[in-house]
């Protein structure tokens, strides 16, 4: 969320920006309501001045007078209170609307309308060889017996799956690779619930554009989140810290939901896109300051880079274009692995930062060294995310005979095993 006075002072870079990433809401439209607003609100201000200063006379009063000036203070109290239905509707289409409206992005963020204007910035790993016809990953967890599709499909819908055998345990062996490397970066580790109430995915800016992607429990109203960054985006909610306690680095381990609205008929085989997953996401609240919001920001990326480069897989950054970085996003950036079979990069891991827009939306602020109230900056990355991640790790690090390579990073996680065969 931006601030209405921003809104105000740098009406045309909004506009700007809203065109950048392909929104549709109205700034003419914001200034209109607000200027409602502020003219309804001057007018309950002129009535209350009224109504102290009228009662100042009514002890004054003769038994004469009194009554008429009793009669007047009711009419004003009136007058204030037909005023405030009004302002309540200007405040809550106020309040719609900017929850709508986009941050501007980067100065030097790639202009663009969607992912085909993403630019690739770093590109890392070896593309493998294969002296056989490689499998897809779809084929290697059918002959090793470490998947079931369509039976789990018939319990649980399309887009589901079941893992078996040591593809659970290499599943787990990658959270743990990201946990204990998260940890021992000063990453608080949390076990983050999936249910959200609607205000925490207001909070992050998953609502109200993205509601037809979250699940909804509508006897406890309460939603599935697709990532923990929605409830630790919201832990602080409300509180003002101390400059001292930021910045504070939380490692979210959580499953996640989504419905994947409008995407049917893309990626349906296997675990490339599926509607429940596990994932570990790296979160930061800093000081509201550009220059360390950047430096997190490198930080996250550098730390999903260094557990794909563990996972011995090849990789590329790409910097992800204004009209395909997200509402609340400056600047954002997606890491993403090699998929033989496909004989292209999927992405993995996507790295944003969006200096305080989420934290005005949850009143999350500190106060700095000069007793100043300021709103934190927050960022978030992928540490992990599975299933998807093991289509690049079984694919390749594939043997002719269908077994698959244990990465030495994962190999203490996997009771030392160098590779597996079902």
């Amino acid at each position: 969320m931006l601030d209405i006075k921003f809104i105000r002072d740098n009406s045309e870079l909004v506009k700007k920006a809203i065109e950048l990433k392909n929104s549709s809401v109205s700034v003419d439209e914001i200034l209109k309501i607000d200027a409602a607003l502020l003219g309804k609100k001057r007018e309950q201000q002129d009535l209350q001045e009224k109504r102290n200063s009228h009662s100042k006379k009514i002890p004054k009063a003769s038994a004469e007078e009194r009554p008429a000036l009793i009669e007047e203070g009711r009419r004003i109290g009136k007058e204030l209170d037909d005023l405030k239905p009004a302002v309540a509707k200007l405040e809550e289409d106020l309040r719609d609307l900017l929850l709508r409206v986009p941050n501007p992005p980067a100065e030097d963020a790639p202009i663009g309308k969607d992912e085909n204007d993403n630019v690739e910035i770093e590109k890392g790993g070896d593309l493998p060889k294969f002296s056989f016809e490689p499998k897809d990953h779809v084929e290697l967890l059918e002959l090793n017996g470490w998947a079931e599709f369509e039976k789990i499909a018939n319990v649980c819908g399309s887009r589901s799956y079941s893992l078996r055998n040591d593809m659970v345990l290499l599943e787990m062996a990658t959270h743990r690779l990201a946990l204990e490397k998260l940890k021992a970066k000063g990453f608080t580790l949390v076990s983050s619930p999936s249910l959200a109430r609607e205000n925490a995915l207001i909070g992050t800016g998953h609502f109200p554009e993205g509601r037809d992607q979250v699940y909804h429990l509508p006897e406890d109203d309460l939603y599935l989140s697709g990532t923990a960054e929605v409830q630790l985006n919201s832990l602080h909610g409300g509180d003002i810290l101390k400059e001292d306690q930021l910045p504070i680095l939380y490692a979210g381990y959580s499953p996640c939901f989504r419905r994947e609205a409008g995407s049917y008929g893309r990626d349906v085989r296997g675990l490339i896109r599926v509607h429940q997953f596990m994932k570990v996401e790296q979160y930061v609240l800093c000081k509201n300051d550009p220059k360390e919001s950047a430096k997190w920001h490198q930080a996250l990326l550098e730390t999903s880079l260094e557990i794909v480069k563990e996972l011995e897989l090849p990789y590329r950054v790409v910097e992800c274009c204004t009209g395909d970085m997200g509402t609340g996003k400056v600047k954002m950036f997606d890491v993403e692995c090699w998929v033989p079979s496909e004989e292209k990069y999927r992405e993995t891991h996507s790295c944003s930062s969006l200096y305080d827009w989420q934290a005005r939306r949850t009143n999350t602020r500190y106060r700095d060294g000069q007793g100043q109230v300021k709103f934190v900056h927050t960022l978030n990355n992928t540490a992990i995310a599975t299933p998807r991640i093991l289509v690049s790790l079984l694919e390749n690090h594939q043997n002719e005979d269908g077994s698959v390579n244990i990465p030495m990073a994962l190999r203490p996680f996997m009771g030392g095993l160098e590779k597996i065969k079902g």
